[in-house]
């Protein structure tokens, strides 16, 4: 009866496949095939997440405890935010766990980023910009966050190179934010692709933080050159 019934869900799941790539171009079938057999995306419909990217912090989160109860947290490149729906959870800054402490949530990105109880968004801002900085400043408790997370990244313009040089430069931009934002003894956490200018990128946070691993969850893609810093113990740079 098991084989049976598992027969039977695969032959509907094969209908389903083939009607949705129906009219496709052979990279958006790639494309769909793909998301339709990934399990963390479909974990990630089960559990209520944006999208498969949260089990990268899960993962990571899990693993170093990053996030704490009443931690403040800023997430950049927020849409569509599946980060920050992490966050608010392990943060409780939706005062869920009335015995723990009540974190702050604050998300920003250039795109449009949907509601979220225990978040506040800062759509259509730049991170970059010395005026979101400002406003940030304005909205953390007490002017400062214990964690920055980054999963941005860049349009992909399809020339590897240009790609993973202006993934670096975004991340490099977030040592300037963290020494307007980011607390003594804070963390850091941000995606970069793998290329020629990691380990510029590693000697600057290892001039500022005290601790920087490389990361690459399971959640990530195998054939993804997608890997992660983990920067911790901010230490303010001395001018």
């Amino acid at each position: 009866m098991w084989t049976v019934c598992l027969q039977t869900r695969g032959f509907h799941s094969s209908l389903s496949l083939m009607k949705k790539l129906k009219g496709k171009s052979a990279a958006e079938q790639r494309w769909l095939t793909r998301q339709l057999k990934d399990p963390y995306v479909k974990a990630s419909h089960a559990l209520n997440f944006r999208c498969r990217s949260a089990f990268k912090l899960l993962e990571i989160d899990d693993k170093f405890r990053l996030l704490q109860p009443g931690h403040t947290v800023v997430d950049c490149g927020a849409a569509p935010g599946a980060w920050s729906q992490v966050a608010v959870q392990r943060v409780n800054s939706a005062g869920t766990d009335p015995e723990l402490p009540c974190g702050t949530v604050i998300g920003i990105d250039l795109l449009s980023i949907p509601p979220l109880d225990g978040a506040h968004f800062l759509s259509s801002h730049d991170v970059t910009d010395p005026a979101t900085h400002s406003k940030l400043r304005e909205l953390l408790p007490s002017g400062r966050a214990h964690v920055i997370l980054s999963d941005m990244a860049p349009n992909a313009s399809g020339i590897r190179e240009m790609d993973h040089e202006r993934l670096t430069m975004m991340c490099l931009s977030l040592t300037d934010l963290a020494e307007k934002i980011l607390q003594p003894g804070g963390s850091l956490l941000c995606k970069y692709w793998d290329g020629i200018l990691v380990q510029r990128l590693q000697e600057k946070l290892l001039s500022v933080f005290g601790s920087v691993r490389t990361l690459k969850p399971n959640a990530s893609r195998k054939d993804s050159a997608e890997r992660y810093f983990l920067a911790r113990m901010y230490r303010k740079p001395v001018k």
